[in-house]
């Protein structure tokens, strides 16, 4: 190989050593790469060095030559890492290390003016402590790339739980809107057949008239066909008939029969704000919750129904749930979907079937990882001792009643079944306040359906809020 010369291995088309060197018929070799390149811009199949027309659309490889070029390719790389352990200047080995530029040097390097007064020491002296060094370095970044890799898989995980989500609110939004749909169906149904009932009275009636002016037509027929059979008579069977005959002719002539009223269809009667009174009936079947709870800060021991108004702690299981920054992951906890910070707002949570429980309000910013969540910010009442903290409650109550009044900065609560007030916090909300509930079993959110009347009767539900009278 040291007879011949790079040009020997160089691609006629890039001049650069063969990489997957072809060999066309004419014996001419090529990158395969910069064949098509050629093959393309020239389009003809062609020889770059010769012009001779090739007769084979995939040439084959010339091994041989592919061989020599990565022989070439290796032996100059070696030669490449000797070069670096000799100094850029001198040529000499590098045998020193200089302390105060941090690079290695030669012997000749320790000798001039540019290290003059440094501090030399030998490399395999050195080595050993700055490897030392760079690995106590790289240890942090280690730990960072295995808290990352262990972030990336959280993320993953909350990438496949946004996909759960979605699917399965997907799936209970169609079965929400089908019992919709079903209602909706079963009103046209149940519209459509009082109409058609209403039908079937109307023409039973005006069929019931329809054969009495048929009989009464077929009567005044003969009454006249006799008439006037009988004036063809002589003079005196005729007069001797005559007082029969005007009794006859009298009786027949009484009032025509006339058109019952209302005997067309009361067409109002279903179309006539035929959509607002589906709506009256739908309102009747739907619930209006005040406060809806919000999934994703739930604790992973509790489970949320499908209409995200009642609470279940599973105890010492846990859900596989994404641990993110709103989740609970200490207290048994859920926070409304919805914060406050202006108006008057109540709800009425049912404890009865919790053997522990807490509820009221905490602001947004309170912590919610670790035991530190009931240290600030929360106003609550609370039952059992499971809770760490909040008025306690001493008698069983079957419903808490949360009265939220963030423009004078109190919170209520009273037993909505005697009426009978619990406690009052006052204070100044200067963040958003949502509600929140703590429990042991099972608490329901009751919609406003439950209590129309609030304590003290200071307020009143309304399609939107509990307004103040």
């Amino acid at each position: 190989m040291d007879s011949l010369s790079a040009d020997d291995f160089s691609c006629p088309v890039c001049i650069e050593i063969f990489k997957d060197p072809v060999v066309l018929s004419c014996s001419h070799s090529v990158c395969k790469e910069c064949l098509q390149q050629f093959w393309r811009t020239k389009k003809t199949q062609e020889c770059p060095v010769c012009r001779r027309r090739s007769s084979r659309d995939d040439p084959p490889c010339n091994r041989v030559l592919k061989n020599l070029c990565e022989s070439l390719l290796k032996e100059r790389k070696e030669k490449g890492s000797e070069s670096e352990e000799l100094c850029s200047l001198h040529s000499e080995k590098l045998k020193l290390f200089c302390l105060e530029d941090k690079q290695p040097v030669c012997l000749v390097c320790r000798d001039s003016q540019k290290h003059i007064n440094h501090t030399f020491r030998p490399i395999g002296e050195v080595a050993p402590s700055y490897k030392e060094e760079l690995k106590t370095a790289l240890k942090p970044v280690q730990e960072k790339l295995t808290r990352n890799e262990k972030i990336k898989g959280e993320f993953e995980k909350i990438v496949q739980h946004i996909k759960s989500q979605a699917d399965q609110t997907e799936h209970q939004i169609k079965q929400q809107f089908e019992k919709l749909h079903q209602f909706l169906r079963d009103e046209e149904e149940a519209t459509i057949t009082a109409l058609r009932e209403e039908e079937e009275q109307k023409k039973q009636m005006m069929e019931k008239k329809l054969e009495e002016i048929t009989t009464h037509i077929s009567a005044l027929s003969y009454t006249i066909k006799d008439m006037e059979e009988m004036m063809k008579d002589s003079d005196i069977c005729f007069l001797k008939k005559f007082t029969v005959s005007m009794e006859r002719v009298q009786i027949s002539s009484q009032p025509d029969p006339q058109t019952p009223s209302g005997a067309l269809i009361h067409v109002p009667r279903y179309l006539g704000n035929l959509p607002f009174r589906v709506w009256k009936k739908m309102q009747d079947i739907v619930q209006n919750t005040p406060v809806i709870l919000d999934p994703n800060t739930a604790n992973p021991r509790l489970v949320l129904s499908d209409d995200l108004t009642s609470v279940k702690d599973i105890l010492l299981k846990s859900q596989p749930l994404p641990d993110n920054p709103e989740r609970f992951d200490y207290y048994s906890c859920v926070l409304g979907s919805e914060g406050f910070n202006s108006g008057t707002h109540c709800w009425d949570v049912e404890v009865k079937e919790s053997l522990c429980w807490s509820v009221g309000v905490t602001t947004a910013s309170n912590q919610r990882k670790g035991r530190d969540f009931f240290n600030t910010d929360v106003w609550s009442v609370c039952y059992g001792l499971c809770v760490p903290s909040g008025f306690p409650v001493e008698q069983d109550l079957e419903r808490v009643r949360v009265c939220l009044d963030c423009d004078r900065g109190t919170v209520s609560f009273s037993d909505p079944v005697t009426n009978t007030h619990l406690h009052t916090f006052t204070t100044t909300f200067t963040d958003n306040v949502f509600p929140f509930f703590c429990s042991i079993y099972h608490l329901r959110i009751l919609p406003y359906s439950y209590g129309t009347v609030i304590v003290r009767k200071r307020y009143t539900y309304s399609s939107e809020s509990v307004r103040v009278q």
